[in-house]
């Protein structure tokens, strides 16, 4: 059997969508589940929006998701060019081919005649549908006018094909015209150019949104008229915004630079978008690897899904809370950069003590960076609700406590808790009175994880500095 070629082709004119990302997931979990490759194509035949830049950020973007490919930018491959603008001589040998065999055309009408064609059967019948009437299929060739190529669409029959997803399609071959493969500047659209590319890189499978499925009969007619047998096809349900309609910029982040920006995991954006179209029961969270071995294409349904941000943060929650799905120095690797933003930067040590005590609380990666922050900035940041309870008798108290802490030789949260229990019992406060403005003049605020945690993280020298110049803290905010 034939080891799966899957292929994601994005349109290199901005940031890679989410709606993409989640397309190009599905066949990278196929292609892993099965043991196959998954092919990144561009299609940058769009001269005037394609740009270095946008190809730049859409390679950031999967490698951020931790979605490889096997070939393509980058990577090369036995089947390049991977960049469709350096295929045109490939486009153009397939063209004439099917000129020379009559199955396509040159057509000389103008956009001129085709609009008062069209403004014509408007007036005649305002809800009928323009249909190119065929008007140069039988012309001679003019090779001094201006053209495009059309395809000679069989006029009788029908084309069909049947989907992964949803089932069998006939499309009557009436209802369709003679559409454009090149245009005037000779670059091809996308059916001929996609076609193409899809056969000679040997894909096995096109898998896309549901808003393709009206160009599939077009590019099996391709697949005929080469006579190549045709890949087999999945459309997806489409990610739509809460009101319905097709999700925009307007209604939510929808680029996947955006979510890495507001310190999502990336396990926690594939973890989200996997849920659009596909379902393993009640099952909600999966690592990569779960994904990968319970993959299949019997369990992608047809039904649009409506995105949900804060079901999305949700998610995003659940993998950097777990300590399975995001290992202590995964999590510390991906929230230096936003210590970073914050001027800030932090030793191994103790970053990674400090995890432990923050998960539970920092819904991102930038809450984390935020919970983190008075662990490495000296001072701490006072919060000026909390700096009430730094009275000066605290401050005094507080003092004498950093004193005392000098001569406790184990430093682990039971000793301190031991030690400053006894201390306040010796002292005769309540403990209460020592313990909230400690945790204060260790962090500058009054919530954080449990106090003698927190000592245990900074660690003996910088804990009983922070208690002992508490005034001063005071004085600086």
């Amino acid at each position: 059997m034939t080891k799966p070629r899957l292929r994601f082709a994005p349109s290199p004119s901005g940031y890679l969508h989410i709606g993409g990302a989640r397309t190009a997931l599905f066949n990278w979990l196929w292609a892993r589940s099965q043991g196959g490759a998954f092919i990144l194509r561009v299609e940058d035949t769009d001269q005037e929006r394609s740009s270095i830049e946008s190809v730049r950020a859409i390679l950031d973007a999967f490698q951020w998701l931790g979605m490889d490919w096997d070939e393509g930018p980058e990577v090369g491959g036995p089947v390049g060019p991977y960049f469709q603008s350096e295929r045109k001589a490939i486009y153009r040998e397939h063209v004439e081919r099917l000129i020379s065999e009559g199955k396509a055309y040159r057509c000389y009408c103008t956009k001129e005649e085709l609009d008062r064609a069209r403004e014509t059967l408007k007036a005649e019948n305002p809800k009928a549908q323009f249909v190119y009437p065929g008007t140069c299929r039988d012309r001679r060739d003019q090779p001094d006018l201006p053209s495009v190529v059309r395809f000679k669409t069989p006029r009788e029959g029908s084309t069909d094909f049947v989907d992964k997803v949803f089932g069998a399609i006939s499309t009557p071959n009436s209802a369709q015209q003679d559409f454009v493969l090149v245009r005037t500047d000779g670059y091809p659209l996308y059916n001929l150019a996609a076609t193409i590319d899809d056969y000679l890189m040997g894909i096995t499978l096109v898998a896309r949104g549901r808003d393709h499925i009206g160009n599939t009969p077009q590019q099996v007619l391709l697949y005929q008229a080469f006579g190549w047998a045709p890949p087999e096809f999945a459309h997806l349900p489409m990610m739509l915004s809460a009101k319905g309609d097709k999700l925009s910029k307007r209604q939510a982040d929808v680029a996947v630079q955006d979510y890495r920006a507001r310190g999502y995991s990336p396990m926690g954006v594939l973890n989200y978008l996997v849920r659009f179209g596909w379902s393993y029961g009640d099952k909600e969270i999966f690592s990569k690897q779960e994904l990968i071995e319970l993959f299949d294409w019997n369990r992608v349904n047809k039904s649009d899904g409506k995105f949900d941000e804060r079901k999305f943060a949700d998610v995003a929650f659940e993998h950097l809370k777990q300590p399975e799905l995001t290992p202590t120095d995964v999590y510390a690797a991906s929230v230096r950069p936003f210590l970073a933003d914050r001027g800030l930067s932090a030793d191994d040590a103790t970053l990674t003590a400090a995890i432990s005590g923050i998960r539970a609380r920092a819904r991102t990666l930038k809450d984390a960076a935020n919970e983190l922050d008075y662990y490495f900035r000296e001072p701490p940041v006072l919060d000026p609700k909390a700096g009430a309870l730094l009275t000066p008798d605290a401050c005094s108290r507080l003092a004498e406590l950093a004193s005392a802490l000098g001569g406790l030789e184990s430093w682990t949260v039971p000793a301190l808790e031991e030690f400053v229990r006894q201390w306040s019992e010796q002292k005769g406060v309540a403990m209460k009175e020592v313990a909230q403005p400690a945790r204060v003049a260790l962090s500058g605020r009054g919530a954080t994880p449990p106090l003698f945690e927190v000592m245990a993280v900074l660690g003996k020298e910088r804990s009983i500095a922070r208690l002992a110049h508490a005034r001063e803290l005071t004085a600086s905010a």
